[in-house]
């Protein structure tokens, strides 16, 4: 490894940011669809009202492209989460990757900053293994902590940028005992609190991931 500022790569929504939460609110009120959150299989977690026939893949991406950017000031502050990235960055530079559509990007850095979250934001879309090996090469190769909610985006980590510190972590209570650990990732942490010692001792270790 190199002497560069380490680096951690963040996830925002359910890691930053509740979201589903707040999703199930607006499916309700505006859609007359009822959302259990239980899993990430979301188009199975949703239920018209009535009679209706179920939601397809294809309308529970419909939903979801209609909450960003338009329902996104719904979203709240996941405890402990503005404290630690705070905190982390004093010590790493910090990034948040998140799957949106780049027109979302504005708004996203709007949202993390009016919650005090004030750092650089990218976008992307599919797989995050390619981008992640991206940016810890263009900051020099460091000592690096990738978080995030999804298993497959761990999966796509380890497969593109090995030498990644993978933690896996789901904020929302509601979702994280139905979502098991990430087989990709190094550690899994649902709190804030236990997970920035967590990164700290990955960052002050200074070792690749892959010496581990």
């Amino acid at each position: 490894m190199t002497d560069s500022r380490p680096l951690l790569i963040c996830d925002c929504d359910e890691v930053l940011l509740h979201m589903l939460r707040h999703f199930s609110d607006w499916l309700g009120e505006a859609h007359d669809v009822d959302f259990s959150i239980g899993s990430w299989e979301l188009a199975k977690n949703m239920k018209r009202r009535g009679d209706g026939p179920p939601l397809t893949q294809q309308e529970m991406l419909g939903f979801l492209g209609g909450f960003f950017p338009e329902q996104m000031a719904r979203q709240t502050l996941v405890p402990h989460a503005r404290e630690s990235l705070a905190w982390l960055a004093e010590r790493a530079d910090i990034v948040i990757l998140t799957n949106l559509q780049d027109d979302c990007r504005t708004h996203r850095i709007e949202q993390l900053a009016a919650f005090g979250i004030e750092h650089r934001v990218e976008c992307n879309q599919g797989g995050k293994g390619a981008p992640v090996a991206q940016l810890v090469a263009e900051h020099g190769d460091p000592v690096t902590v990738f978080v995030d909610d999804l298993p497959h985006h761990h999966q796509s980590v380890a497969e593109h940028a090995p030498g990644v510190w993978r933690l896996h972590m789901v904020s929302e209570p509601e979702l994280a005992p139905g979502v098991p650990a990430a087989p990709a990732a190094h550690a899994r942490i649902d709190d804030w609190r236990q997970a920035r010692e967590w990164i700290a001792d990955r960052f002050a270790e200074g070792a690749d991931a892959r010496a581990a």
